[in-house]
């Protein structure tokens, strides 16, 4: 009668993530995991065929941990807020399941980066259409651009090191905010790019 298996499915994939945390992702083996587990690597496969298949459920509990961050900062007074603050904390707290999930292709070679801002654009256009008083077309092209500016600061984290605290990043977040919606509200033209530049910035400059 084969021994019982001592771990289950998810303790098997949380010991691969805690290599990760210190290792990276890609250095991953089924040695390390054992390692961390305290067994040798045939638990395993006991549930897994090959290493591609543990780094697929990896992906996915990275996945669910990182929609908690999110489904916090959906709590927040300011939702969209709430979810930037929460993303670049994921990127600070989580660096190596954040290059994971957002600095790596899928399977498909597809950008995760760009499918989390699709999927918090939907989660949080009704707050930005509410409070800002915008279409959903011009809630989605505020949230685009903000967006931009949450990737940057979280990529910031991983790869740099961002010097900023959170009372900062909330500050320049506010600054980008508040002269992005005044710029789609009040020069016209500005949402699709028609306006005449030379004469936005010449008014700004010259007061």
């Amino acid at each position: 009668m084969p021994p019982k298996v001592k771990f289950t499915k998810e303790e098997i994939v949380n010991a691969a993530l805690d290599v990760a945390r210190v290792k990276g992702v890609g250095a991953v083996t089924t040695r390390d995991i054992g390692a961390a587990l305290g067994v040798s690597t045939r638990p395993i496969f006991t549930y897994f065929n090959s290493m591609d298949e543990v780094r697929a459920e990896m992906r996915r509990s990275a996945e669910a941990l990182y929609r908690k961050y999110i489904a916090e900062g959906l709590t927040a007074e300011v939702p969209f807020l709430g979810v930037g603050m929460k993303y670049i904390a994921f990127a600070r707290e989580e660096p190596a399941l954040y290059r994971l999930l957002f600095l790596s292709p899928d399977e498909n070679g597809q950008s995760g980066a760009m499918a989390a801002l699709k999927t918090a654009q939907t989660l949080t256009r009704e707050s930005i259409q509410r409070v800002y008083r915008m279409d959903e077309a011009t809630a989605d092209h505020y949230f685009r651009d903000m967006w931009l500016v949450v990737h940057s600061i979280a990529t910031l984290s991983v790869t740099g090191g961002c010097p900023y605290s959170d009372d900062e990043i909330g500050k320049i977040l506010t600054g980008f905010s508040v002269s992005l919606c005044m710029a789609i509200k009040e020069i016209d033209g500005f949402e699709s790019g028609n306006f005449d530049r030379d004469e936005v910035f010449r008014k700004l400059i010259n007061g």
